[in-house]
């Protein structure tokens, strides 16, 4: 474990150390000198805050030290549901104040994303409007298909790719699955001749994106009245109509302020999951918002393709149980990358 790691842990047992007590505590052989210097860096990075001055310094975990936690997510799903320290019940200080005044990417983070954003314009300027559109249709397909399989939709991807050009149902498969695979591709084709329409973003717009999703599907439309459960996790959403049109609202107001289109993008991904606005079909919801964000700025849209099912949705658990973005972060750069390599 490097020093800064150690020193996280460090400050997460023992708060309110000054960098003396924490040299002691850590019982690793560095100087005072470079004690300060890391926990300098750290709190630049917004993990750990200092309180006081000169002597009188002491140091603990800030409110965003949550969202960075480096968490070993495959040692983390070896406990069982119950076994797993969680925050059970929706966290407000979540989008009302600890996601306003932070940068989710780090500017490494920042320059590799634009770098691939740069890709993308410059292969889009070399494409025909006929060989766009026919790329961003096989977009459309890999995404409806990704999407919906992380639902629990059994359609193969070459299942979809009938369904949607040729309207042939597959064999075997009931008429929801069918019902769902169309919608997404609805609502991709709808954010994509109506870039602007989600911005400003609000809740109206974010429920009409759902009500294309959910067509004809024995889902609820409007935000739901009752409590829902989510499986594999103890967390508790909201059960309150007012309370979810409330942070649906606050997360509206903050992905409208934020500058960075990445972060809009991955905002909507994640909070639109984390709030389940709806009965039913809330990530499905996230990932086609997230989208639009990313359209209507002129960036690349991401398929999310080659996520693994199973990963996405631990990925989803970690930041509803822990308030952490590391691995959905880490999947939605990876899925950037991917879209950009491969579709334009």
């Amino acid at each position: 474990m490097n020093i800064e790691n150690l020193i996280l842990e460090f400050l997460k047992q023992n708060p309110n150390l000054s960098s003396n007590d924490i040299l002691q505590g850590i019982e690793e052989k560095k100087s005072i000198a470079t004690v300060k210097r890391v926990l300098y860096k750290l709190t630049s990075k917004k993990l750990i805050v200092s309180i006081g001055k000169g002597k009188a310094t002491k140091y603990k975990l800030s409110p965003f030290y949550k969202l960075f936690e480096q968490i070993d997510i495959v040692k983390y799903y070896k406990k069982e549901i119950d076994e797993r320290e969680i925050i059970e019940s929706f966290n407000f200080s979540i989008i009302t104040e600890i996601l306003r005044d932070v940068n989710l990417f780090s500017e490494s983070e920042i320059d590799k994303l634009t770098i691939l954003q740069n890709e993308f314009r410059k292969n889009v300027s070399d494409l025909s409007d006929f060989q766009y559109q026919k790329e961003l249709e096989r977009l459309a397909i890999d995404l409806s298909w990704k999407s919906s399989q992380i639902e629990g939709n059994t359609y193969s991807l070459l299942e979809t790719e009938r369904l949607l050009k040729e309207k042939e149902i597959a064999d075997g498969k009931s008429k929801d699955e069918a019902m769902m695979l169309l919608n997404h591709k609805d609502a991709i084709d709808f954010i994509v001749e109506n870039p602007d329409y989600l911005f400003p973003l609000t809740v109206s717009k974010i429920e009409n994106i759902h009500s294309v999703l959910i067509k004809e599907l024995a889902v609820d439309r409007n935000i739901r009245i009752r409590r829902v459960g989510i499986s594999g996790t103890n967390y508790k959403p909201l059960d309150n109509e007012f309370q979810i049109r409330e942070s649906l609202s606050e997360m509206c107001d903050l992905i409208n302020e934020k500058t960075c289109v990445f972060e809009q993008s991955f905002l909507a991904l994640i909070l639109i999951s984390y709030i389940q606005p709806f009965v039913d079909g809330n990530k499905r919801t996230a990932r086609i918002v997230s989208n639009a964000i990313l359209i209507n700025q002129r960036y690349c849209p991401i398929s999310f393709r080659t996520v693994d099912s199973v990963d996405y949705k631990k990925a989803m658990l970690l930041f509803y149980e822990q308030n952490n973005i590391i691995n959905i972060k880490k999947i939605f750069k990876e899925q950037f990358e991917f879209a950009v390599k491969t579709y334009f």
